[in-house]
Protein backbone atom coordinates (compact mmCIF):
# COMPACT_ATOMS: atom_id res chain seq x y z
CA UNK A 1 0.00 0.00 0.00
CA UNK A 2 1.38 3.62 -0.90
CA UNK A 3 1.57 6.11 2.29
CA UNK A 4 -0.53 8.43 1.25
CA UNK A 5 0.13 12.65 1.74
CA UNK A 6 -1.93 14.98 4.09
CA UNK A 7 -4.60 16.00 1.61
CA UNK A 8 -5.03 12.39 0.24
CA UNK A 9 -5.60 11.35 3.96
CA UNK A 10 -7.99 14.06 4.96
CA UNK A 11 -10.19 13.30 1.88
CA UNK A 12 -10.14 9.50 3.07
CA UNK A 13 -10.85 10.48 7.00
CA UNK A 14 -13.67 12.78 6.20
CA UNK A 15 -15.31 9.56 3.55
CA UNK A 16 -14.94 7.67 7.28
CA UNK A 17 -16.95 10.92 8.71
CA UNK A 18 -14.23 12.61 10.76
CA UNK A 19 -14.03 15.92 10.62
CA UNK A 20 -9.93 16.18 11.13
CA UNK A 21 -6.87 13.66 11.08
CA UNK A 22 -4.74 13.25 14.34
CA UNK A 23 -0.97 13.22 14.00
CA UNK A 24 0.67 11.82 16.37
CA UNK A 25 4.34 11.71 17.19
CA UNK A 26 6.36 8.38 16.67
CA UNK A 27 9.20 8.59 19.57
CA UNK A 28 10.46 4.62 18.38
CA UNK A 29 9.98 1.53 16.31
CA UNK A 30 8.26 -0.54 19.14
CA UNK A 31 5.23 2.47 19.53
CA UNK A 32 4.46 1.39 16.23
CA UNK A 33 2.15 -1.15 16.97
CA UNK A 34 -0.03 0.36 19.01
CA UNK A 35 -0.68 3.74 16.89
CA UNK A 36 -1.78 0.94 14.07
CA UNK A 37 -4.17 -0.82 16.91
CA UNK A 38 -5.53 2.44 17.75
CA UNK A 39 -6.27 3.07 14.14
CA UNK A 40 -7.77 -0.25 13.63
CA UNK A 41 -10.17 0.16 17.15
CA UNK A 42 -11.49 3.65 15.70
CA UNK A 43 -11.79 2.72 11.98
CA UNK A 44 -9.67 5.54 11.09
CA UNK A 45 -6.74 6.43 8.93
CA UNK A 46 -3.70 7.15 10.87
CA UNK A 47 -1.13 10.07 10.18
CA UNK A 48 2.54 9.08 11.74
CA UNK A 49 4.95 12.23 12.64
CA UNK A 50 8.23 12.61 12.74
CA UNK A 51 10.84 14.43 14.80
CA UNK A 52 13.98 15.19 12.84
CA UNK A 53 16.04 13.78 15.84
CA UNK A 54 13.78 10.64 15.71
CA UNK A 55 14.38 10.50 12.07
CA UNK A 56 18.22 10.80 12.79
CA UNK A 57 18.11 8.53 15.83
CA UNK A 58 16.05 5.35 13.75
CA UNK A 59 17.09 6.38 9.83
CA UNK A 60 14.76 7.79 7.56
CA UNK A 61 14.31 4.30 5.13
CA UNK A 62 13.87 1.93 7.92
CA UNK A 63 10.94 4.52 9.38
CA UNK A 64 9.32 4.76 5.50
CA UNK A 65 9.43 0.67 5.02
CA UNK A 66 8.39 -0.26 8.58
CA UNK A 67 5.27 2.13 7.88
CA UNK A 68 4.55 1.06 4.69
CA UNK A 69 4.80 -2.50 5.65
CA UNK A 70 2.58 -2.20 8.47
CA UNK A 71 0.26 0.03 6.65
CA UNK A 72 -0.40 -2.67 3.65
CA UNK A 73 -0.67 -5.49 6.20
CA UNK A 74 -2.62 -3.75 8.61
CA UNK A 75 -5.06 -2.22 5.96
CA UNK A 76 -5.11 0.93 7.32
CA UNK A 77 -4.08 3.83 5.30
CA UNK A 78 -1.15 6.02 6.53
CA UNK A 79 0.51 9.55 6.09
CA UNK A 80 4.42 9.52 7.36
CA UNK A 81 5.11 13.27 7.83
CA UNK A 82 8.10 14.64 8.73
CA UNK A 83 7.41 17.48 11.73
CA UNK A 84 8.98 21.00 12.49
CA UNK A 85 11.71 21.19 10.15
CA UNK A 86 13.87 24.37 9.08
CA UNK A 87 16.72 23.12 7.16
CA UNK A 88 16.06 22.27 3.45
CA UNK A 89 18.44 19.65 3.72
CA UNK A 90 16.94 17.75 5.75
CA UNK A 91 13.58 18.07 4.27
CA UNK A 92 15.25 16.82 0.74
CA UNK A 93 16.55 13.55 2.80
CA UNK A 94 12.92 13.07 4.11
CA UNK A 95 11.75 13.43 0.54
CA UNK A 96 14.47 11.12 -1.38
CA UNK A 97 13.30 8.44 1.43
CA UNK A 98 10.19 8.69 0.67
CA UNK A 99 8.19 10.52 3.56
CA UNK A 100 4.70 11.35 2.03
CA UNK A 101 4.29 14.80 3.94
CA UNK A 102 6.64 17.81 5.38
CA UNK A 103 6.16 20.81 7.59
CA UNK A 104 8.40 23.28 7.34
CA UNK A 105 9.19 25.28 10.04
CA UNK A 106 9.88 29.13 9.14
CA UNK A 107 7.52 30.55 12.28
CA UNK A 108 10.90 32.11 13.57
CA UNK A 109 11.33 33.88 10.80
CA UNK A 110 10.53 37.73 9.27
CA UNK A 111 7.15 36.87 7.26
CA UNK A 112 8.34 37.60 3.94
CA UNK A 113 11.53 34.62 4.52
CA UNK A 114 9.27 32.40 5.86
CA UNK A 115 6.75 32.67 2.64
CA UNK A 116 9.92 32.45 0.45
CA UNK A 117 11.23 29.59 2.05
CA UNK A 118 7.92 27.50 2.13
CA UNK A 119 7.58 28.42 -1.52
CA UNK A 120 10.97 27.14 -2.16
CA UNK A 121 9.52 23.38 0.51
CA UNK A 122 6.23 23.53 -1.95
CA UNK A 123 8.90 23.52 -5.29
CA UNK A 124 10.98 20.14 -3.93
CA UNK A 125 7.53 18.12 -2.76
CA UNK A 126 4.92 18.67 -5.73
CA UNK A 127 6.77 16.76 -8.19
CA UNK A 128 6.60 13.79 -5.96
CA UNK A 129 2.99 14.50 -4.36
CA UNK A 130 4.00 15.12 -1.07
CA UNK A 131 1.91 17.75 0.82
CA UNK A 132 3.56 20.23 2.92
CA UNK A 133 2.59 22.20 6.05
CA UNK A 134 3.33 25.86 6.91
CA UNK A 135 3.57 27.79 10.30
CA UNK A 136 2.92 31.41 11.24
CA UNK A 137 2.99 32.70 14.29
CA UNK A 138 4.69 31.79 17.43
CA UNK A 139 3.92 28.81 20.02
CA UNK A 140 4.91 28.56 23.06
CA UNK A 141 6.62 25.61 24.69
CA UNK A 142 8.82 23.18 23.67
CA UNK A 143 9.31 20.93 20.59
CA UNK A 144 11.87 18.74 19.86
CA UNK A 145 14.60 20.29 21.80
CA UNK A 146 13.60 24.10 20.07
CA UNK A 147 12.56 26.21 22.94
CA UNK A 148 9.60 29.22 22.61
CA UNK A 149 9.25 31.07 25.54
CA UNK A 150 5.85 32.11 26.80
CA UNK A 151 6.27 35.39 26.28
CA UNK A 152 7.29 35.18 23.28
CA UNK A 153 4.34 33.82 21.48
CA UNK A 154 2.79 35.71 19.08
CA UNK A 155 -1.16 34.85 17.83
CA UNK A 156 -1.48 34.36 14.04
CA UNK A 157 -3.29 37.17 12.22
CA UNK A 158 -5.87 36.90 9.74
CA UNK A 159 -4.48 39.27 7.35
CA UNK A 160 -1.01 37.28 7.98
CA UNK A 161 -2.64 34.25 7.55
CA UNK A 162 -4.40 35.26 4.65
CA UNK A 163 -1.48 36.58 3.18
CA UNK A 164 0.54 33.65 3.61
CA UNK A 165 -1.83 31.32 2.37
CA UNK A 166 -2.33 33.30 -0.88
CA UNK A 167 1.26 33.51 -1.78
CA UNK A 168 2.31 30.29 -0.99
CA UNK A 169 -0.48 27.39 -1.99
CA UNK A 170 0.37 25.79 1.44
CA UNK A 171 -1.53 22.73 1.73
CA UNK A 172 -1.92 23.29 5.68
CA UNK A 173 -1.26 26.02 7.73
CA UNK A 174 0.01 25.57 11.30
CA UNK A 175 -1.66 28.35 13.48
CA UNK A 176 -1.01 29.43 17.19
CA UNK A 177 -4.07 30.59 18.59
CA UNK A 178 -3.66 29.84 22.40
CA UNK A 179 -2.16 26.19 22.47
CA UNK A 180 1.42 25.19 24.01
CA UNK A 181 4.10 22.81 22.87
CA UNK A 182 5.30 20.30 25.60
CA UNK A 183 3.65 19.40 28.87
CA UNK A 184 0.41 21.62 30.36
CA UNK A 185 0.90 23.50 33.58
CA UNK A 186 -3.02 24.67 33.28
CA UNK A 187 -5.52 24.24 30.59
CA UNK A 188 -5.10 26.14 27.31
CA UNK A 189 -7.29 28.92 26.07
CA UNK A 190 -8.38 28.65 22.69
CA UNK A 191 -8.91 31.62 20.75
CA UNK A 192 -11.91 30.30 18.89
CA UNK A 193 -13.32 33.49 17.49
CA UNK A 194 -9.51 34.01 15.99
CA UNK A 195 -9.72 30.23 14.83
CA UNK A 196 -13.31 31.38 12.97
CA UNK A 197 -11.63 34.02 11.09
CA UNK A 198 -8.55 32.28 9.68
CA UNK A 199 -10.59 29.62 8.62
CA UNK A 200 -13.08 31.78 6.63
CA UNK A 201 -10.31 34.24 5.44
CA UNK A 202 -7.84 31.12 3.86
CA UNK A 203 -10.24 27.90 2.64
CA UNK A 204 -7.26 25.93 3.71
CA UNK A 205 -7.14 23.00 6.23
CA UNK A 206 -5.66 24.41 9.53
CA UNK A 207 -3.37 22.83 12.08
CA UNK A 208 -3.23 22.65 15.88
CA UNK A 209 -0.33 21.77 17.41
CA UNK A 210 -0.13 21.38 21.33
CA UNK A 211 -3.18 19.19 20.95
CA UNK A 212 -2.26 17.33 24.28
CA UNK A 213 -3.35 20.03 26.80
CA UNK A 214 -6.72 21.00 25.07
CA UNK A 215 -9.98 20.06 26.68
CA UNK A 216 -12.48 17.73 24.84
CA UNK A 217 -14.95 20.34 24.91
CA UNK A 218 -12.25 22.80 23.09
CA UNK A 219 -10.77 20.31 20.89
CA UNK A 220 -14.29 19.37 19.57
CA UNK A 221 -15.27 23.16 19.11
CA UNK A 222 -12.15 23.57 17.07
CA UNK A 223 -12.39 20.41 14.78
CA UNK A 224 -16.22 22.14 14.21
CA UNK A 225 -14.12 25.80 13.23
CA UNK A 226 -11.80 24.53 10.57
CA UNK A 227 -9.11 22.91 11.99
CA UNK A 228 -8.40 19.82 10.17
CA UNK A 229 -5.10 18.50 11.60
CA UNK A 230 -4.31 18.14 15.42
CA UNK A 231 -0.75 17.38 16.52
CA UNK A 232 -0.71 14.98 19.45
CA UNK A 233 2.89 13.91 21.11
CA UNK A 234 3.20 14.70 24.94
CA UNK A 235 0.58 12.61 26.49
CA UNK A 236 1.19 9.61 24.48
CA UNK A 237 5.37 9.87 25.72
CA UNK A 238 4.18 10.52 29.50
CA UNK A 239 2.41 7.11 29.32
CA UNK A 240 4.68 5.34 27.46
CA UNK A 241 7.23 6.13 29.77
CA UNK A 242 5.31 5.76 32.74
CA UNK A 243 4.32 2.09 32.15
CA UNK A 244 7.96 1.72 30.75
CA UNK A 245 9.02 2.98 34.32
CA UNK A 246 7.04 0.53 36.20
CA UNK A 247 7.51 -2.88 34.45
CA UNK A 248 11.33 -2.61 33.95
CA UNK A 249 11.57 -1.74 37.71
CA UNK A 250 9.60 -4.78 38.84
CA UNK A 251 10.92 -6.75 35.97
CA UNK A 252 13.90 -9.49 35.96
CA UNK A 253 17.08 -9.42 33.82
CA UNK A 254 15.96 -12.83 31.92
CA UNK A 255 12.36 -11.56 31.65
CA UNK A 256 11.90 -10.86 27.54
CA UNK A 257 11.68 -7.01 26.78
CA UNK A 258 8.93 -7.57 25.07
CA UNK A 259 6.91 -8.21 28.17
CA UNK A 260 8.03 -4.63 29.09
CA UNK A 261 6.43 -2.72 26.70
CA UNK A 262 3.22 -4.34 26.06
CA UNK A 263 1.27 -2.65 28.83
CA UNK A 264 3.33 0.51 27.51
CA UNK A 265 2.11 0.02 24.15
CA UNK A 266 -1.91 -0.54 25.32
CA UNK A 267 -1.62 3.08 27.39
CA UNK A 268 -0.89 4.22 24.09
CA UNK A 269 -3.18 3.01 22.02
CA UNK A 270 -5.98 3.63 24.77
CA UNK A 271 -4.54 7.94 24.39
CA UNK A 272 -4.73 7.39 20.38
CA UNK A 273 -8.23 5.91 21.07
CA UNK A 274 -9.85 8.86 23.36
CA UNK A 275 -8.04 11.48 20.85
CA UNK A 276 -9.16 9.92 17.51
CA UNK A 277 -12.97 9.80 19.02
CA UNK A 278 -12.87 13.75 19.07
CA UNK A 279 -12.26 14.34 15.62
CA UNK A 280 -15.33 13.01 14.16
Amino acid sequence: MKLYNFTDLLQVAKERDFKALGSFNLHCLEMLPAFFSAAEKTNSPLMIQISTGTAKYLGHKLLVDAIRSLSESRNVPTCLHLDHCSDLDAIQTALDAGFSSIMYDGSHLPIEENIANTRRVIDMARPLAVSVEAELGAIGGSEDGKVVEMNDAAFTTVDEAKRFVDETGVDMLAISIGTVHGLYTGKAHIQHQRLAEITDATKTPLVLHGGTGVSDEDMRLAVRSGIEKVNVGTEMNVQWVANCKQTFEKGKVNDSVRNFLVPANDAVTNVLVEKIQLFR
